[in-house]
């Protein structure tokens, strides 16, 4: 099957392509930096490159069935109905908006340009509609820093407060959502959905800890694995890749890798953060997926970022990053974090710095852009 990339990132040129991509004949899309490529398997829909948070590249093939698997199952979770894309159409989070649009034979709503919450909000209310006298729900994903931009807007803009409660659900996903902004979210009247998943399973697919239907969630020397019908057929041109994070069980059964770790209670899946996110400080392993979780249950540090530096005395240490915070205040603010740190996860994760930065530089996808920051802050992310 021919592999070709949309006219342009414009929403409505990558919605063209994938109307055609998903729905029709072909050519599969090409989205991010993966240019164009002559061949790919048969029944592909969507090649996604991103390079992520890392900084190292990926092209993931994504089929039509694994696309509309997800898409259904969403449905089926959340409901039907009318979808506003306010990421970036070239993201696996923008795909499936566009798909689910597709097959509920609606048109999506879209927020272009740098997001703002006034246009946001605009959109979203001019998305009412009825049909049979009963009002047509409507939807939505954003990433936390979206989501935090909107609850801060909405102090002092009622059309925004009007806009988030309109939403019958707002997926979250992306990264983790800082609880603190889930409860601001709560008491603002929003629905919210903290989904998990990523490129290699169709976007998300568990949902507030627990899998869509279809999916099976299985925890592995401490590693999450998913497996369903919406997983990817692989890594396009990397069979040695495809290989190491998509085994198959004796049983038959494909697994995704996810490189996470976590753990279920109940049935619920709780993903504690990256396996390789880890840092050794003093001879201790330190996760830095919880010291940043710990940090940003402080108030005004829920958009806090925690990345490594090196540390002449302890080998490894780290930085917690603010965005808006006033150099002067560095020093009182590590006093805090590092007390908080020091109680939910133990003294050798306390961090060593705090950096006052005006914004966060953040991936076209709303994520912080972590390999950035490491790299600012004399950490090479090779090493």
């Amino acid at each position: 099957m021919r592999l070709e990339p949309p006219a342009s990132d414009d929403p409505r040129d990558v919605l063209r392509a994938l109307r055609a991509g998903v729905l029709g004949a072909g050519p599969a899309v090409a989205l991010g930096a993966g240019g164009r490529v002559d061949e790919v398997p048969s029944g592909t829909a969507v090649v996604v490159t991103t390079s992520g948070s890392t900084g190292v590249p990926k092209s993931v093939i994504l089929s039509r069935n694994a696309l509309i698997a997800s898409a259904y199952a969403t449905a089926a979770r959340i409901g039907e109905g009318a979808w506003l894309l306010a990421v970036p159409a070239t993201y696996v989070a923008g795909v499936q908006v566009l798909v689910r649009a597709l097959l509920a034979d609606r048109e999506p709503a879209v927020v272009a340009g740098p997001f703002r919450p006034e246009p946001f909000a605009a959109a979203a209310l001019g998305m009412a509609s009825h049909e049979n006298g009963a009002r047509v729900p409507t939807y939505t994903s954003l990433v936390p820093a979206q989501l935090q931009r909107l609850l801060d807007a909405a102090e002092t803009d009622a059309t925004v407060t009007d806009a988030l409660r309109s939403f019958e659900a707002i997926l979250i996903g992306g990264q983790a959502l800082a609880p603190a902004v889930a409860e601001r979210a709560h008491a603002l009247g929003a629905r919210i959905v903290r989904t998990y998943g990523s490129s290699e399973t169709s976007g998300g697919c568990v949902y507030d800890g627990v899998p869509l239907d279809g999916v099976g969630v299985a925890v592995v020397d401490g590693e999450v694995r998913l497996s369903g019908p919406m997983l990817a057929e692989g890594y396009l041109r990397d069979p040695e890749r495809t290989a190491s994070v998509f085994p198959t069980a004796a049983d038959g059964t494909r697994w995704y890798r996810t490189g996470d770790g976590g753990e279920i209670v109940d049935g619920v899946l709780r993903v504690t953060g990256r396996l390789d996110n880890v840092i050794v400080s003093g001879g201790v392993n330190v996760s830095l997926d919880r010291v940043e979780a710990a940090v940003r249950g402080v108030a005004g540090l829920e958009e806090a970022v925690v990345v490594p530096v090196p540390d002449a005395e302890w080998g490894q240490g780290s930085a917690v990053v603010v965005p808006g915070l006033s150099p002067d205040d560095e020093g009182a603010v590590l006093e805090r974090v590092r007390a908080v740190v020091g109680a939910a996860v133990g003294a050798p994760a306390r961090p060593a710095r705090v950096v006052a930065v005006a914004e966060l530089p953040t991936l076209s996808s709303g994520k912080p852009d972590r390999a950035a920051l490491r790299a600012a802050l004399g950490h090479d992310p090779r090493a």
